[in-house]
């Protein structure tokens, strides 16, 4: 069995300690930048955007309300392809 057998997934060690690090140092960024007014904007946009993209997508999937016609609901004319039926 050679060295990449006995270790499980192969490297599995490196992924660990990238990880503590990552969770040290902040998300690949320093903290500092994280807590930006300029990173806080982006956020708040990003947050609207979705919003705004969720509801339009809501109201693409809901069926539309129907109104209710007042008075005749029938056309006055025929429209189909006989013209001497009925209305």
């Amino acid at each position: 069995m050679g060295p990449r057998a006995r270790s499980g997934i192969g490297g599995g060690g490196i992924v660990i300690a990238a990880g503590a690090l990552v969770v040290q140092t902040g998300f690949l960024l320093p903290e500092s930048i994280l807590h930006s007014d300029e990173v806080a904007v982006l956020a708040a946009f990003v947050a609207i955007n979705t919003l705004l993209y969720l509801t339009l997508a809501a109201v693409k999937i809901l069926p539309r309300p129907r109104l209710s016609w007042r008075g005749r609901s029938r056309r006055r004319e025929t429209r189909g392809i006989y013209p001497d039926g009925p209305t």
